[in-house]
């Protein structure tokens, strides 16, 4: 049988059995699928954030947004992104987190741009993560501390979430959140816990998606329960 492989999928076996009239097995068909959800993920991330983006434009606002939240979730992201890389796991199982840091780096920014002044710790904050990212990133660093790093920061995706689900909490408005990107996210983490497991990921990749589907879920809960009906026209009459 000629084998049919592009990016690291392997159609053969379900085309085979396919061509006899044959339903495939699962064994042979759950790879495929673990591996085509992957690409699909990658590729619907280059654009999670942008709606999020977009709101914070139009407005000229972040009401209602925690920059503490936003700072975390870049952190975040780069220690994640950089454990996969050094640990050699297939593009389709964490290429995503290369295009959310990117967008939540540019998303930082713009909030950074519509709270000034900006004050001193934060000028800190960023100048340190400017500093030690890349050496994060190029993965020179002792690999007890960069396990240690990767356990952490599940912590941080958690409490980067919970400061965004307590302001929407306290102010029972989620202010300029965007639901588009909110559902985005939580049906990631969702998707992501499949195709972990099936790429045979660490635990503790596998426990991040987890958090991610409770955290992310809580705030699209809160968005659809605070989001304002809309305003009602009245009928003039003569």
């Amino acid at each position: 049988m000629v084998e049919l492989k592009f990016l690291g999928m392997d159609f053969s076996c379900a085309l085979g059995s396919l061509s006899r009239g044959e339903f495939p097995e699962k064994d042979c068909l759950l790879p495929l699928i673990s591996k085509l959800l992957g690409y699909c993920i990658v590729a619907a991330s280059t654009t999670v954030k942008l709606p999020q983006i977009q709101i914070i434009l139009k407005h000229k606002s972040i009401r209602g947004l925690s920059v503490v939240a936003f700072e975390l979730e870049v952190v975040g992201y780069t220690i994640a992104l950089a454990y996969c890389l050094h640990k050699g796991l297939p593009f389709s199982a964490y290429g995503e987190l290369a295009f959310l840091l990117v967008q939540a780096i540019i998303l930082v920014a713009i909030i950074y741009y519509f709270s000034q002044p900006m004050g001193t710790k934060t000028w800190i904050r960023a100048l340190i993560y400017c500093a030690v990212a890349p050496t994060i990133l190029a993965g020179q660093i002792d690999p007890l501390l960069f396990e240690a790093l990767y356990a952490s920061q599940h912590a941080i995706f958690f409490f980067a979430r919970v400061p965004q689900i307590w302001e929407n909490f306290k102010n029972k408005s989620t202010g300029e959140l965007s639901l588009l990107t909110s559902l985005m996210n939580f049906g990631g983490s969702m998707v992501r816990v499949f195709t972990s497991m099936q790429e045979k990921a660490p635990m503790s990749v596998i426990l991040g998606s987890v958090i991610g589907i409770m955290t992310n879920g809580t705030i699209l809960s809160q968005i659809i329960l605070y989001q304002k009906p809309p305003a009602k026209k009245e009928n003039k009459t003569d």
